[in-house]
């Protein structure tokens, strides 16, 4: 990891009654993080019904994220999910030494 690294949690909530539409939309869109220097270094899903899921992306810097943001193969995708889309809860974190 570099300083200008940004590391990040995306703890996303799929819509209710929509798990599986939006676990194929973060196929998709998890798929495009490479175009922009982001990688997903892990992907979690909770065991219950609602399929929430946990991501720990890591972007080169600022400007793959914000590209990843506005790529527009994501934003259709996005727009064609419709109410399906899943909500999602984006922390900017570090890493920090183990006790």
């Amino acid at each position: 990891m570099t300083e200008k690294d940004l590391l990040l949690v995306a703890v996303v909530e799929m819509a209710d009654g929509e798990a599986e539409a939006g676990q194929r939309y973060e196929d998709a869109v998890l798929a495009l993080l490479e175009r922009h220097g982001g990688t997903l270094e892990r992907r979690m899903r909770d065991t219950g019904p609602a399929g929430s899921e946990v991501h720990v992306i890591r972007f080169r810097d600022r400007a793959g994220l914000a590209a990843y943001l506005q790529d527009p193969d994501r934003v259709a995708l996005r727009a064609a999910v419709g109410e399906a889309v899943p909500t999602a809860r984006v922390l900017e974190v570090r890493d920090l030494p183990a006790r």
